[in-house]
């Protein structure tokens, strides 16, 4: 790009001595300096494209966002890193057309998942006889990630109301038959009739098991759906995997299920709410189990980052398929015959409470695997710690 200072320079180097020369030499490069202080101080990905759609500069945020490096992406066609658009077309827009094209959003998967706004500045708009465009990046994956947490927290409240007032509506009919099982049974202790009064009391007997079975539904549906702040406190997560594992041991065991682990010989204590997280190793692993054929293979590891302490649950059952894959987490979605579809949404919701992630990697017939990622108690403490003084 050439400035009006540079272009009356050139017109005037033939006329200066040494000395001006190099003093206008010293100017111009502290001034390359500070640009390039601010261009890479910036958040925002900075990429210069001239004739040919082809890259002149980048910034270190957008090598970073796109996965390049300026040295061997320098005279490269940008399309050849940022996919998706026709440059070519953008670069060749009159300047009406120009205003038009205001900011866009990009979906971009390497090298991170990403999403990605830009916007477009033609280089003619600052210098008429330049060619080409200044590509502005902003990375909005974290606003969109809030956006769609507000979209779902405000979903869950809606459906904690709801299940509130079915729970209510069923809960009142119970208690009104578990009151006339009652005083059936002290009608029926007044008969005469043995074989009859025993027959009509065993049968009052299996109405009341059915009815505390559907309370028993009912309040662990409700304490399931209604979000409660969690109790943390320092857990051994292998310890509740091992709890986990010994009460579905028996229907682990009636599907010939191989349950396979792998975990490091030290693993940090999390700070979390042991029946929350049980809970989620639960669903998860019913999920697998009844997913997977008779003689399926479940494999759970355990890893430890510098952030997290992670668990994956990996089955090779059929899979999920790409359409399902982006509903899994909404309630009421399901694939199973006989399941609710609040299970994976109740596993994110404690993840999320839990100040942890979730991750789901899916193949249609090979198989799906979760990874929950739990924050270290150690991490936590440590950026809480006062640094020490220095004698």
């Amino acid at each position: 790009m050439k400035s009006k200072f540079l272009d009356k320079l050139i017109d005037r180097l033939d006329r200066m001595d040494a000395d001006s020369v190099q003093t206008q030499f010293l100017h111009l490069a502290r001034e390359k300096g500070l640009l390039e202080t601010i261009f890479q101080a910036i958040q925002e990905g900075i990429v210069v494209v001239g004739r040919g759609a082809r890259i002149r500069y980048a910034n270190r945020t957008a090598e970073a966002l796109f996965g390049f490096k300026l040295e061997a992406a320098e005279n490269q066609p940008i399309s050849r890193y940022i996919r998706d658009i026709d440059w070519e077309k953008v670069l060749s827009l009159d300047g009406d057309e120009w205003e038009k094209l205001v900011r866009r959003e990009i979906e971009v998967t390497y090298p991170d998942h990403r999403f990605v706004e830009f916007y477009v500045v033609p280089l003619s708009a600052v210098e008429m006889k330049e060619q080409g465009a200044v590509v502005i990046f902003r990375d909005v994956t974290r606003e969109r990630a809030t956006t769609a947490e507000s979209i779902e927290s405000e979903r869950l409240k809606a459906l904690t109301l709801l299940a509130a007032g079915v729970a209510h509506e069923i809960g009142n009919p119970l208690n009104a038959v578990t009151i006339h099982l009652q005083l059936m049974e002290r009608e029926l202790a007044e008969l005469d009739n043995f074989e009859v009064r025993e027959s009509l009391k065993e049968l009052v007997e299996v109405s009341k098991r059915e009815v505390h079975r559907l309370d028993r539904i009912i309040t662990q549906f409700l304490r399931a759906i209604r979000p409660s702040l969690p109790d943390r406190k320092p857990v051994q997560m292998e310890r509740l995997l091992d709890e986990t594992l010994e009460l579905m041991k028996h229907e682990i065991g009636n599907r010939r299920i191989l349950v396979e682990r792998a975990q490091p010989e030290h693993i940090p204590s999390v700070p979390a709410d042991e029946t929350q997280v049980k809970q989620a190793f639960f669903n998860l692993i019913k999920n697998a189990i009844q997913a997977m054929d008779d003689g399926g293979i479940l494999k759970i590891g355990i890893d430890v980052s510098p952030r997290f302490v992670s668990l994956c649950f990996a089955d090779n059952g059929p899979g999920i398929t790409p359409e399902n894959l982006g509903a899994i987490y909404e309630a009421y979605h399901t694939t199973k015959a006989t399941g609710s579809g609040l299970g994976l949404m109740i596993v994110q919701r404690i993840l999320r409470d839990h100040g942890g992630e979730i991750e789901i990697c899916s193949t249609p017939e090979r198989g799906t695997a979760f990874t929950l990622h739990f924050p270290r108690d150690d991490v936590r403490m440590s950026l809480l710690e006062a640094p020490k003084k220095e004698n």
